[in-house]
């Protein structure tokens, strides 16, 4: 009776690869979006890409970048004697680059690999502010000064699956948590896109 040998499996991650990613992206607040001081709306789209290069299947390196369409809500009061109070809204693009390490673990013979990251960076483009004055010599005056943008450091984790098509496009979705420097700054970031192997 002849034996035959079992057929290896597929292999759908490569032990060394460079990995380009294109996705769809959205952010909401940590927060009640009314508290928060960077992002300052509910919710906001995007999009955005990132570079790896993986190690032994196992330990990625890289660079991500992202960028949403954040529209805020701002207060304006000025007048003489009788204050004006109007509101205003603005859409602004928020982004943020990073550097990332990925621990990414493809399951034995399937097209599915789980994978956890880190990252830190500097986020940009949110963060305006208002700061209303009152004077009240010779008569009571109310002005508002409106300030722009601000840059922060950000720090990222999440985790996430890919699914491979085939050993080069893949399937990828995940969601991380976004602490930005300062207070009431932080948020939830959920994506999803392809992911190509070489």
């Amino acid at each position: 009776m002849k034996q035959m040998a079992a057929s290896p499996c597929p292999q759908w991650y490569a032990d060394n690869e460079f990995n380009v990613g294109l996705w769809g992206t959205y952010v909401f607040t940590g927060n009640e979006w009314r508290d928060d001081r960077y992002i300052e709306a509910d919710h906001a789209w995007g999009g955005g890409v990132d570079f790896k290069y993986f190690f032994h299947h196992y330990f990625g390196v890289g660079v991500e970048g992202w960028v949403v369409d954040a529209r805020r809500r701002f207060e304006d009061i000025t007048g003489v004697e009788a204050f004006h109070l109007s509101i205003g809204h603005e859409s602004r693009a928020i982004g943020s680059v990073l550097g990332t390490f990925t621990l990414r673990y493809p399951i034995r013979c399937s097209r599915f690999a789980p994978y956890l990251w880190a990252g830190g960076g500097a986020i940009f483009g949110g963060g305006q502010r208002e700061r209303f004055h009152l004077a009240d010599q010779p008569l009571p005056i109310a002005t508002t000064d409106h300030f722009g943008a601000t840059t922060e450091g950000i720090g990222q984790f999440g985790g996430g699956v890919e699914v491979r098509f085939t050993p080069h496009i893949g399937w990828i979705s995940d969601f991380s948590s976004n602490v930005v420097g300062g207070r009431d700054n932080n948020f939830g970031m959920a994506r999803t896109g392809v992911n190509f192997a070489f």
